[in-house]
C-alpha cells in the first residue's frame, strides 16, 4: 500500500470542502488541541488565499474538531533554543509565520466566520479572533496563554484586543492570561454570539449560506472600509468610502440590487 504524500498529509489536518460558495476549512488534529505546526499553518494561509482569489467562493468558514479550536503553534517538535541567537531572528520567525497567517485572514477578500468549537489559545484565540464574525459553542473558551509562559504575545494579539475590548480589558487579558468563557466573550464583545455546541455547525452554515447569498464585492469592501477605518482619521476613512463607493457601483450586483429595489423583489446577487 502506497503511503500518503506530504500533501495528503496536510490535507487530511487541514481539510476543505467547498459547498454552496462556502469553504469549510476545518483543523483536524484533535489529539493536539489542533495546535499548529509550520506545515499546517502555512497550508491555512494558502488556502485562505486561494478562497480570497477565487470568484467561486463567497464566504470562508473556519472551525475545528474535537475539544480545541486551537490551542497555538505546536511547540512540541520545535528545537531546542541555540546557545546564542543572531538578533533579528526571532522578529523574522514571528513575521513570516503567525504575523502572516493573522494578516491572511484579514486581508482574505471573503467574510470569514470562525466556529469556535472548543480551546481557542494564544495564536489559536487570534486566530479566531482575526476573522470577521465569530462563534463560540458554549464549551469554548479563550485564553491569552503567553504570559503563563513568560512571552510577549505574538500573532497580532496587542493589535486585536484593544481593537475588540478596549486596551484596559485588552490587559488583563494579556497580564493574567485566564481561561475566558464563552459567556464572557461574548459579553466583552470579543465574539458574536455563543451557542448551543450542537448547534455551532447548523448556526455557522446559516451565517455562511446567508453571506454567500450577498453581494461579495459590496461585502469585500465593506469589510476593508472597517479595518482600515481603526487605523485612520476621518478625512481618510470618508475618502476611501467615496472611493469604495465608486469602484462598487460598476459592479453587477449593485446594479442588479438598486433595480430589485425599483422592482419591489428580492435581489438575485451573483458575486460580480
Amino acid at each position: 500500500m502506497t503511503s500518503p504524500s506530504p500533501e495528503e498529509v496536510l490535507d487530511s489536518v487541514v481539510r476543505h470542502a467547498t459547498d454552496n460558495g462556502v469553504v469549510w476549512i476545518t483543523l483536524d488534529r484533535p489529539s493536539a488541541l489542533n495546535a499548529l505546526t509550520p506545515d499546517q499553518r502555512e497550508r491555512l494561509i494558502f488556502r485562505l488565499d486561494q478562497a480570497s482569489a477565487d470568484p467561486a467562493v463567497r464566504a470562508v468558514v473556519l472551525t475545528a474538531t474535537g475539544r480545541g479550536f486551537c490551542a497555538g503553534a505546536d511547540l512540541r517538535g520545535s528545537p531546542s533554543a541555540p546557545a546564542e541567537r543572531v538578533a533579528g531572528d526571532v522578529a523574522r520567525l514571528i513575521r513570516g509565520g503567525a504575523q502572516r497567517l493573522i494578516t491572511a485572514v484579514l486581508d482574505c477578500e471573503k467574510p470569514v466566520i470562525a466556529a469556535v468549537n472548543g480551546t481557542a489559545a494564544g495564536l489559536g484565540a487570534h486566530l479566531a479572533l482575526a476573522c470577521d464574525l465569530v462563534l463560540a459553542a458554549e464549551s469554548a473558551t479563550f485564553t491569552e496563554v503567553f504570559v503563563r509562559r513568560g512571552l510577549v504575545p505574538d500573532g497580532g494579539g496587542a493589535y486585536l484586543l484593544p481593537r475588540l475590548v478596549g486596551p484596559q480589558r485588552a490587559k488583563e487579558l494579556l497580564f493574567f492570561g485566564d481561561a475566558l468563557p464563552a459567556a464572557e466573550a461574548e459579553r466583552l464583545g470579543l465574539v458574536n454570539r455563543v451557542v448551543p455546541d450542537g448547534d455551532l455547525a447548523k448556526t455557522a452554515r446559516a451565517w455562511a449560506e446567508r453571506l454567500a447569498a450577498g453581494p461579495t464585492r459590496a461585502l469585500a469592501a465593506t469589510k476593508a472600509l472597517v479595518n482600515a477605518s481603526l487605523e485612520s482619521g476621518r478625512a481618510a476613512a470618508f475618502a476611501a468610502e467615496a472611493a469604495a463607493q465608486e469602484t462598487n457601483m460598476t459592479t453587477a450586483d449593485a446594479n442588479e440590487g438598486v433595480r430589485a429595489f425599483v422592482e419591489r423583489r428580492p435581489p438575485v446577487y451573483r458575486g460580480r
